[in-house]
């Protein structure tokens, strides 16, 4: 870090004595402490903490000093979509601390991680111009790798403040049955503990929910899940995963106390402001971060066979919303969508869905040895999803990906244990058809015409 640098952030941002500044100057910075030392990020186990300041929310603090309005962004999966912290959080801040005014920009998908959401990010968060945004993924990212988390959340971290230096990040961890196991031996969830190495680099505040949650449990006072109310307990959830109106407001709880207390002690010491995270982008955590993912729409020429645009009374026109205006729809065996590009990895932003098809890919020149359903064991209903092309590959090469509707359909067996009549449900037209439903292309490179 340069002088001038560390001395305008210093200037911006420190009430501390002149000693400690001095002392600052002499000490490498953590970014490059790490880069000289830890070119390869190891993974580590982290002890629980419920609230981890780290370099604050000095915008939003700042906004609400002077009454100004805040734009809010949730960015996460079911648990953030449902009508629970999110909307309690958002209540809160508009009650207590007028006169500024608050709008949600709610960018919550149900059942997705940061593997889309890195992605999704500009089209669902921001073009919107968020002042903060939630962060809420752990859950969803519980089964993936560290390196996969943190290549996902960097390129979300370094997207966000390349859009905009002065938005604060928040990253929130939710409880599902099977967390507390790493709590009670005083350590987090993979997920959790790969967020707060990555949290650590970037000065960005955290906090976890689970902790409250087990705490309650452990006390005998509430219970993970169960199907009714238990007398004297607290009914979290009825699956394990998704709280109910009261698990709602400890989340919410947990969230408000912590705003507060970094509005308190941003007061005594002044976190360093938004200008001082463009020293943070000047190096990098992973070097193969998705910082430069992104969405791009699926153009006509590319397709073969009978597609069409997704009518617009279409029951799926929902799915616009996240999708954009061009999605394309084909149940032709051997419609194909064909994609000439340069990057490392490409995707399709699609759809799931009880007359789902499935599709065998062929990337430059190798075809899958199997065909991708466009069903799952959760599709009694239509949804988001992505279908996994081609990842790892050269940047610096120009690819052919072709993606190719099968003849068979998928087996529908997956879905059988969820339906009362399984035998005359399967039957019914809802479980059969060849049908895909393409959105954008989500690729890390560029597509080439």
């Amino acid at each position: 870090m340069s002088y001038n640098k560390a001395f305008k952030c210093f200037i911006a941002s420190s009430t501390t004595l002149f000693a400690l500044f001095l002392t600052a100057l002499a000490t490498p910075s953590s970014a490059d402490v790490y880069a000289a030392e830890n070119e390869t990020p190891a993974m580590r186990q982290v002890k629980p903490a419920l609230e981890r300041f780290r370099d604050g929310i000095p915008h939003f603090l700042a906004k609400i000093e002077k009454g100004e309005s805040v734009d809010v962004a949730y960015f996460g999966g079911s648990i953030t979509a449902a009508d629970g912290w999110r909307v309690q959080t958002l209540k809160k801040f508009n009650d207590e601390y007028s006169p500024s005014k608050f709008t949600e920009i709610n960018a919550a998908i149900g059942g997705t991680g940061s593997d889309l959401g890195v992605f999704r990010l500009e089209h669902d968060v921001l073009r919107h111009n968020p002042d903060l945004v939630f962060i809420e993924f752990c859950v969803n990212d519980g089964g993936a790798a560290p390196e996969a988390i943190w290549r996902q959340l960097e390129g979300i971290v370094r997207q966000i403040w390349k859009h905009d230096l002065t938005t604060d990040v928040v990253f929130v961890y939710t409880f599902r049955v099977g967390h507390e196991n790493d709590y009670l031996r005083d350590s987090t969830p993979r997920s959790v503990a790969a967020t707060e190495i990555l949290a650590d680099f970037y000065g960005i505040p955290s906090l976890d929910f689970n902790i409250p949650v087990v705490e309650l449990e452990r006390s005998g006072k509430l219970v993970y899940q169960s199907e009714e109310p238990i007398e004297g307990k607290l009914q979290f959830s009825t699956d394990g995963v998704h709280p109910l109106a009261k698990g709602h407001e400890i989340y919410t709880k947990v969230v408000w106390d912590a705003f507060e207390k970094m509005k308190a002690e941003n007061k005594t010491k002044p976190y360093p402001t938004p200008e001082c995270r463009r020293e943070k982008l000047e190096k990098t955590f992973v070097a193969d971060n998705l910082e430069n993912a992104k969405l791009v729409p699926i153009k006509e020429s590319q397709l073969s066979g009978n597609w069409k645009a997704m009518p617009s009374d279409s029951p799926l026109n929902w799915t616009k919303s996240r999708l954009g205006d061009d999605v394309f729809v084909s149940d032709e065996p051997g419609a194909k969508l064909t994609v000439r590009f340069k990057g490392s990895a490409l995707n399709v932003y699609d759809i799931l869905g009880p007359n789902g098809g499935q599709v065998f890919v062929t990337v430059d020149g190798v075809r899958s040895k199997n065909p991708i359903p466009r069903f799952d064991s959760f599709c009694t209903y239509w949804r988001l999803a992505t279908l996994y092309v081609a990842s790892g590959l050269d940047p610096n090469v120009e690819h052919e990906a072709i993606v190719e509707i099968d003849a068979q359909e998928p087996s529908r067996e997956p879905v059988a244990f969820r339906l009362e009549n399984p035998e005359r449900e399967l039957a019914e037209p809802k479980y059969h058809g060849h049908n895909v439903w393409f959105g954008p292309l989500m690729i890390v490179g560029d597509v080439l015409d």
